[in-house]
């Protein structure tokens, strides 16, 4: 066992997705002392599903007693759960990928194993509050987050404090229509952002250009299967200078803008930090978003907003969870354990 001297400033985040839960030991800067990750079966029922996300939670703590000799003196629990939620409650309601939770009092089960603070919120909540607290957006006061992946993802922050709105389910940027003619998302609304600018939608508009013949380096990449295009490789073609694939990217641009300046002129926040994995493919290119924006939004003073990439990447979520946490603890002086409470 380490001698390094004992510990108690250390809280645990977790990351729970519809395959995997991932967490780790997280200190009061933000750095990631360890990962740890194990799998999740998300349709074997609500006592696996909590076992899985215990197994994590106590590889992490194992690994707190041997390296920082913090054993019993973790601080607390964050958990970045998919939705939809309830926040207040710690309650994991009904998420489309986690079948074996409804109506599901997680942060309850889990203060109950452990008897520390838990907190709970959906993954683009938590991220936007651990960039704000230590990445991208520190030192802003209003910030705006958007994960864009298998979906989109937003948050919104207010004087460093996330907006949940009446309910819980504010801040779903995700689901703004800008094309009421689109194609139709799996949430039932035409032309949200998430149907046209996810990963998925790059991808599928990709091969829509492919369909008709024209070559294209991202066919080697997918082994000539058409249906094995992915935005990924969408982005590796871009680099290699591929027509089609600048074209595609040129529309994920247009799309983005218009969004973008939908947001400036919404909330018009301090500063937009763009993240998850499509956001490697956008980052050399937020700075031609921004020089649309004029065209984009009514407020000519949007290109004074920046537009910049996130600082946790893989991370997101367990940075995320154990931003909860010290978000929680710096709000609140009381010592007593705290399940769920906002």
């Amino acid at each position: 066992m380490s001698s390094v001297a004992v510990r108690d400033d250390l809280v645990i985040g977790v990351d729970i997705g519809g395959t995997k839960v991932a967490a780790g030991l997280v200190d009061p800067s933000g750095e990631i002392l360890c990962h740890t990750r194990n799998p999740m079966v998300p349709n074997d029922g609500a006592a696996s599903g909590l076992a899985a996300v215990i197994q994590a939670i106590e590889a992490a703590s194992d690994y707190a007693a041997r390296v920082a000799g913090a054993h019993n003196l973790i601080r607390g629990v964050g958990i970045c759960s998919p939705g939809p939620l309830d926040p207040k409650t710690g309650i994991i309601i009904n998420p489309p990928n986690l079948p074996c939770w409804r109506n599901f009092p997680l942060a309850a089960e889990v203060a109950q194993v452990y008897r520390v603070r838990v907190k709970v919120d959906n993954d683009a909540n938590a991220a936007g509050l651990a960039e704000t607290l230590w990445g991208s957006g520190r030192g802003y006061r209003n910030v705006f987050y958007v994960t864009i992946g298998t979906g989109i993802g937003t948050a919104i922050l207010f004087d460093g404090r996330i907006y949940h709105g009446r309910t819980g389910a504010a801040a779903e940027g995700g689901h703004m229509s800008i094309d009421y003619n689109g194609p139709r998302c799996g949430c039932g609304k035409p032309g949200c952002i998430e149907v046209l600018a996810s990963g998925p939608a790059i991808a599928r508009r990709a091969r829509a250009k492919l369909e008709s013949g024209r070559a294209s380096s991202l066919l080697d990449l997918a082994g000539g299967k058409l249906d094995r295009v992915t935005s990924k490789m969408v982005g590796q073609a871009v680099s290699a200078g591929d027509a089609v694939a600048r074209e595609v990217l040129q529309e994920t641009l247009e799309l983005l803008s218009f969004w973008f300046g939908n947001i400036v002129d919404l909330l018009e926040p301090d500063v937009m930090i763009v993240g998850g994995g499509v956001s490697s493919m956008l980052q050399p290119f937020l700075g031609e978003i921004r020089d649309r924006l004029p065209n984009c939004c009514v407020n000519q003073r949007c290109k004074e907003i920046p537009l910049v990439s996130a600082r946790f990447g893989e991370d997101a979520g367990v940075a995320g969870g154990a931003a909860l946490c010290f978000d929680a603890a710096k709000n609140d002086n009381r010592t007593a354990p705290v399940v769920g409470s906002s």
